[in-house]
């Protein structure tokens, strides 16, 4: 018998249909409506059908989502702290009591739901609950502008997981890491979440945790979707292999992955955490500084306080049957040549530490190898690998303003000028793309919403390969800016508001559309009959009006060198 505690709930729920029942599954979905699931969804629907989620079987109908919300719990009682929903737009082939085949991103058939609810959420009202904000700069309150109105819930027939083609053999689900974890002959294990690359402090505090409960270690990196802007998992998972297989007890310890799409949700999101690893087997978690933060809001002030998700485990662990292991801060000794939390630090000690932003501004940017008490050298020589200098990585330069305010204008000289300090940029105009990119779409909310997310993509792409592209869009709503931002990643997007005044805008238009607009011959005109919400903190702020657009380039030049994009 196993020495690992139970999975939450009892038993690992499992909706993955055997070979027989899934062929004839498949069949009946090839000729049923579809529904396509989000990244997000389809990370969520493989954890539901594995029991990552134990003991939620179904994405949530009204009355689980509504305790959830409110109170942490399913309807039955169970500690449940993340809303788990399937969004949709209304459609009629949505019906209760009928089925809908479910596809993925790819169009390839995951399974059937059988649709036993239909219902609204309110975004706000999540987004308070969840992640205890509204403001966009937070990436899931700012990804929910782009969600379906409707819930819809109901039975679920799974017949085929995500295809992944990377790193099959660590891709582990509950029941196989339980059984990974049970041959190993240890009633304690202490799971490690992660999202970043595993360094000296990691590895210490790891090392420690396994020796305090005197049991493995479950290494539980999550590969799906995570904060905009961390080290791709591709990156990361060589150098868990590496720190796994060179540097830890083969016997005490295991590496899975976790296709988990992170809501960055604070305290709520490490009892989730807590809750996913006891499917898992593991009855210990790591809860560090900062656990699932994504950073700082529009204000520039953290969006939780660093401990706060280490008190939301004193205050629930028990009930999860889940014991934290909390750590401070590590820091390096140079003068003991070792690590130690603040907490513990002896009198007059000396410390060195790195922040990630130093990491990357003062080492990876500049092609300077990490410091071997900071990392080991075979993680510092992926890093390097992976990430090459500033001066030749991406960014994403976005002008927004109104109508005439002088966006592009101003693109096209910083275009110019950069070519001079030889850099090559993509210029991606808004009324350019959308005769070439987003034909069709009109003026409202939601197509101006899929215009910019469209240019926003295009625009991550290019940045993600390492490329400059520079977008030149009225963008009228912040959410929508945000999810761009949140896209690129957010150390990578410079966000220029044209700041110039409606009246100047007006006296500029050749065009005479603001004149057709006040008329009432064009709806939905930013400015006049639809509003424009200016950036709340941009990097830049620009005026036209009495400052020409080679010197606004300039400015913008000079910053694109300081953060590093350009060769000083």
């Amino acid at each position: 018998m196993s020495l690992l505690i139970n999975p939450y709930g009892g038993s690992l729920i499992d909706l993955v249909a055997d070979a027989e029942s899934a062929a004839e599954l498949k069949r009946r979905a090839t000729r049923l409506p579809a529904v396509r699931l989000s990244e997000r969804q389809t990370c969520d629907l493989e954890l539901l059908a594995t029991g990552a989620f134990s003991p939620l079987e179904r994405f949530m109908g009204a009355e689980d989502y509504r305790r959830v919300l409110g109170e942490m719990r399913l309807a039955d009682g169970h500690l449940f702290t993340i809303p788990i929903t399937l969004t949709v737009e209304p459609d009629p082939s949505l019906r209760l009591d009928a089925e809908v085949a479910l596809r993925d991103s790819h169009n390839e058939l995951m399974g059937v739901m059988r649709l036993e609810e239909i219902y609204e959420w309110d975004r706000d009202e999540e987004a308070q609950s969840v992640c205890g904000t509204s403001d966009t700069r937070h990436p899931l309150v700012a990804e929910m502008h782009r969600w379906g109105v409707l819930n819809i819930s109901g039975r679920l027939e799974v017949f085929a997981l995500p295809l992944r083609f990377d790193f099959r053999g660590l891709r582990l689900t509950p029941a196989q890491t339980r059984a990974r974890l049970g041959a190993l002959g240890r009633a304690n294990v202490v799971a490690f979440q992660t999202r970043n690359p595993l360094h000296r402090a990691h590895e210490e505090l790891t090392k420690r945790a396994m020796e305090e409960v005197e049991g493995a270690l479950l290494l539980h990196p999550a590969v799906g979707m995570s904060k905009p802007g961390d080290v791709d998992h591709f990156t990361r998972v060589r150098t868990y292999q590496l720190m796994a297989s060179s540097y830890y007890d083969p016997a005490r310890i295991v590496l899975a992955l976790l296709p988990l799409a992170m809501r960055m949700a604070g305290p709520r999101e490490a009892l989730w955490h807590a809750l996913i690893r006891r499917n898992f087997g593991a009855n210990h978690i790591i809860i560090g500084r900062d656990h699932a933060s994504p950073g700082s809001d529009s204000a520039g002030r953290p969006f939780y306080p660093p401990y706060a998700a280490q008190e939301a485990m004193e205050e629930f662990g028990a009930e999860l049957e889940m014991k934290a292991v909390p750590f401070q801060e590590v820091v390096y000794l140079p003068d003991d040549d070792r690590y130690e939390e603040v907490s513990k630090l002896p009198e007059d000690a000396r410390t060195r530490t790195l922040s990630g932003s130093e990491v990357r501004e003062n080492y990876l940017d500049r092609g300077v190898p990490l410091p071997d008490w900071y990392t080991r050298p075979e993680v510092a020589q992926i890093l390097a690998e992976s990430y090459p200098p500033r001066h030749r990585q991406g960014v994403c330069v976005w002008f927004t303003g109104l109508s005439g305010a002088g966006k592009s204008t101003t693109a096209e000289v910083l275009a110019v000028l950069l070519l001079e300090h030889g850099r090559r940029a993509t210029l991606l105009d808004g009324d350019v793309v959308r005769t070439h990119l987003s034909a069709g779409l009109g003026f409202s909310k939601e197509d101006r919403d899929v215009n910019i997310r469209r240019i926003g993509y295009v625009a991550s792409e290019i940045v993600r390969h390492g490329g400059l592209c520079i977008c030149a869009a009225v963008s009228p709503y912040r959410a929508a800016r945000n999810d761009v931002r949140n896209m690129v990643g957010a150390d990578r997007f410079v966000e220029v508001f044209v700041d110039t005044p409606l009246a100047v805008c007006e006296e500029r238009d050749q065009k005479g559309l603001y004149a057709r607009a006040r008329r009432g011959e064009i709806e939905n005109f930013t400015g006049i009959s639809d509003p424009y919400e200016p950036p709340h903190n941009p990097e830049i702020v620009i005026e036209t009006t009495s400052r020409p657009p080679d010197e606004n380039a300039l400015r913008i030049l000079r910053h694109l060198t300081e953060q590093g994009f350009l060769r000083g």
